[in-house]
């Protein structure tokens, strides 16, 4: 019989809801407005390993790009080849 949790007992090693609980943790990384964000958020991670992992890795990735592309500036020609783009699709 395959156990569901890791060798400490501790958290789940596989997720039955895997993909719903990775888009719901995306989500409150994104800063979108989920209820009890916090709690849902604790609860996951202490009690399940991949959305543990998933959690800190696109953490990891946010935080990456927020600090490498953010600082940034667009070059103008760019900004108004978008703009011009934008309006033609209108």
């Amino acid at each position: 019989m395959e156990s569901n949790s890791s060798s400490a007992g501790d958290k789940k090693i596989t997720c039955a809801e895997q993909s719903k609980c990775f888009q719901l943790l995306e989500s409150i990384l994104d800063g979108e407005n989920i209820p009890e964000a916090d709690k849902i958020v604790k609860e996951k991670l202490e009690k399940c390993e991949p959305c543990y992992r998933h959690f800190h890795l696109e953490k990891a990735i946010k935080e990456l790009l927020q600090t490498k592309c953010c600082s940034q500036i667009t070059p103008s020609d760019l900004f108004e080849n978008i703009r011009k783009n934008i309006q033609e699709i209108k």
